[in-house]
């Protein structure tokens, strides 16, 4: 009888529904072994979807990673300019944030935002990288 409870035990363990893992955070050898970029959508907002986890957990560097190899997978992809601005923004570099919105306003799906993101380049224009004062 006993062994029937441990298999039973077994059985619904197995059955419930596992939470999937977050992806792991990419190391130097991963972003070392750049893969060669084809057209891909698919691709492109995979990239998106992990940059987005990146973003929330605050770990920016890996998102602006992420972002921009959604970029090359799809050039044409307003989004990953915009979220690639985004993360360059809070990772404080401000000339590299500057460069992804503007490619982000050449392309069409810019729309109504464009505006906005104009405004957004000419404060970063104005911001200096922080100089650390002497001790």
């Amino acid at each position: 009888m006993l062994a029937w409870w441990m298999l039973a035990a077994a059985l619904t363990a197995q059955l419930r529904p596992q939470r999937p893992a977050p992806p792991p955070e990419p190391d130097e050898e991963e972003e070392a072994a750049e893969p060669e970029y084809t057209f891909n959508p698919l691709q492109a907002k995979r990239e998106i979807e992990i940059g987005n986890f990146y973003f929330k957990k605050g770990s920016y560097k890996a998102a602006a990673g992420r972002y921009q190899r959604a970029a090359k997978w799809q050039p044409d992809l307003a989004e990953a300019y915009y979220k690639l601005g985004q993360a360059r923004e809070k990772l404080e570099e401000w000339a590299a944030a500057a460069e992804a919105y503007r490619k982000f306003v050449e392309l069409p799906e810019a729309g109504r935002r464009a505006a906005e993101v104009k405004r957004k380049i000419k404060q970063l224009q104005l911001k200096r990288p922080k100089v650390d004062a002497p001790n």
